[in-house]
């Protein structure tokens, strides 16, 4: 199952948009309950703007009325393409438990064993 969610994050990046890093980056979450989100990293000339591919997954996963994240797989061009800090947290706020890049799989509390918490 993580070895087809790492392919369809795959697929995402082929959607990319990002003429400024040349970096296309994709993510699939899986949820709890089986579901599949994708995402792929949208940029703009005021970088803040940008929306990072796993952030876009997990919106998506919202939109469509899902809370719960099991693992999130990340794929980008070059190698190992972890989460950013940004995504991280925003993935601890919806409880994901495993992460899969490439060929490594980590449990996400070792990702961020600290997360901000209110």
């Amino acid at each position: 199952m993580l070895l087809d969610l790492l392919d369809q994050a795959r697929r995402a990046a082929a959607h990319a948009y990002a003429p400024y890093s040349n970096h296309p980056v994709g993510a699939a979450v899986l949820t709890t309950t089986g579901e599949v989100f994708t995402g792929c990293n949208v940029e703009n000339a005021a970088y803040g703007e940008t929306i990072c591919a796993e952030r876009g997954a997990v919106m998506a996963m919202v939109a469509a009325g899902f809370r719960d994240i099991e693992a999130v797989a990340v794929s980008g061009p070059d190698g190992p393409c972890w989460p950013c800090g940004s995504c991280r947290q925003v993935l601890h706020e919806f409880g994901c438990r495993r992460v899969l890049v490439d060929d490594h799989e980590v449990d996400f509390a070792d990702l961020l064993p600290h997360a901000f918490r209110l």
